[in-house]
């Protein structure tokens, strides 16, 4: 890994991550001073930059954490075992209030502007969101297709559709800044469409 994206663990390293999280979650990444990083997490600005050299790094290693905490939580909130129709509302709506939400947006945002830069950093972030909900749907839809629920022979493309679905013209208004923030009626509206599309093509 180039030097200029090395991150180190100690024992303060989790310290430092929380309190990164409360800041960015509150002032984005642009909103975000070291100083208030710093504060929050209960240590000094020199140990703060000796785990985390870069602002980015630290924004990006507090979006891997939150990704992966949100689709680890999401099989525990959703009954898996429950018919697609319901399940895949759930899935679709966890998906897609997060992806819209401020900061989901940073991490899309930060990931396209340091992609070239920092490669290394927008794998990461692909790894833990995108792909960590791709794994999760995948597995339910072979679990599903063997009580005779689905009818998919290639999965991964089914996985790939269904958050696309999910996407709608809701991802793209906020990419183009068309829009700032959505309601939870619109996240109604476009994930009722994803599912009955969806079903209407896999379904049983």
């Amino acid at each position: 890994m180039n030097t200029q994206t090395s991150i180190r663990k100690g024992r303060k390293f989790d310290q430092v991550l929380e309190g990164a999280r409360t800041v960015f979650m509150a002032d984005g990444f642009e909103g975000a001073s070291v100083d208030d990083i710093a504060r929050a997490a209960g240590v000094s600005k020199a140990t703060l930059y000796s785990y985390f050299p870069d602002k980015r790094l630290l924004f990006m290693e507090v979006a891997t954490t939150e990704c992966c905490r949100q689709s680890d939580q999401a099989p525990q909130d959703i009954d898996m075992s429950g018919p697609p129709q319901l399940v895949l509302d759930q899935v679709g709506r966890t998906f897609l209030r997060f992806i819209t939400s401020k900061f989901g947006q940073q991490i899309f945002r930060l990931c396209v502007a340091e992609g070239d830069r920092f490669p290394d950093l927008a794998h990461a972030f692909y790894e833990s969101g995108p792909m960590a909900m791709q794994r999760m749907i995948i597995e339910y839809f072979r679990q599903s297709i063997a009580r005779g629920e689905l009818r998919i022979d290639d999965l991964d493309l089914a996985a790939s559709q269904f958050a696309e679905l999910c996407k709608a013209d809701l991802w793209t208004q906020l990419v183009f800044g068309i829009a700032q923030e959505h309601s939870n009626t619109d996240i109604d509206r476009v994930v009722t469409g994803a599912v009955d599309t969806f079903m209407a093509r896999y379904g049983t």
